[in-house]
């Protein structure tokens, strides 16, 4: 993570990193939810999502700890992450938009952005992989930037406004990006206008000793994983927790 990202992220919430799949890769994870047979998508947000990929093959899994991913997420959350939970994202022409929500106000325990002594530290953090361009007059991803570190409640008339509102921010990410956030970011989704599908892989990390979910992530019984990939699923807890970025093949 360069001094430019460092500052991107530090001041916006969020960060889009073009080009860490090729469209190859692309193409090659589109084949594999194509072959899946999912129904749908449906028009409201849950009916937009999917889940269980890990088990499909092992290229999903393999975005699980990604080398031009992993340093950014060191940066953001220091070393001995986890897994927290991941979903897919499909949207057809009309899918609803997802309402704004997150922020830094009210402090909410598990989703949460600080800074001290040089570190930003981080809660819950996603990594969501970008399968289809998504952006301004398509849809997507949107945000309100710096909400991470406000210091009052988003007001209703910008939540209710959503993405016609000038402090929401549609940014453009296309096949093969990632966009890393923060979700203390007040953040959503804009209705899905494009004629392709959107289809984005979201990965949410959250630090070593915490989780957001209930339910902790399991690794996937069908595909093998390298131990660093294993060293993800390690269940929440702090001390003596092992190192992702040691040599662990």
């Amino acid at each position: 993570m360069n001094e430019e990202e460092r500052y991107l992220f530090d001041v916006r919430g969020y960060l889009v990193v073009e080009d860490v799949l090729s469209e190859e890769e692309v193409g090659a994870l589109n084949r594999l939810i194509d072959s899946q047979g999912l129904p749908g998508p449906e028009l409201d947000t849950l009916g937009a999502r999917f889940g269980g990929f890990l088990e499909w093959d092992k290229l999903f899994c393999e975005l699980l700890d990604h080398e031009r991913i992993m340093p950014y997420l060191k940066t953001i959350l220091g070393d001995g992450f986890r897994l927290d939970h991941y979903y897919g994202i499909y949207m057809r022409a009309g899918t609803e938009r997802l309402r704004l929500h997150g922020g830094a106000t009210p402090y909410d325990p598990p989703e949460f952005y600080h800074y001290n002594n040089g570190d930003m530290f981080n809660g819950l953090t996603v990594v969501s992989w970008n399968l289809t361009a998504s952006g301004p007059g398509l849809g997507g991803f949107c945000a309100v930037p710096g909400s991470h570190k406000a210091n009052f409640r988003c007001p209703d008339s910008i939540r209710s406004a959503h993405d016609a509102h000038e402090a929401v921010f549609v940014p453009a990410a296309p096949a093969g990006s990632v966009v890393i956030f923060t979700e203390a970011l007040t953040h959503g989704t804009v209705t899905w206008t494009a004629d392709h599908q959107r289809r984005s892989l979201l990965y949410k990390y959250s630090p070593g000793q915490q989780s957001w979910s209930a339910k902790y992530s399991q690794p996937p019984q069908t595909v093998g994983l390298t131990d660093r990939q294993r060293l993800l699923f390690e269940k929440p807890y702090f001390n003596s927790r092992p190192s992702l970025f040691e040599d662990t093949e």
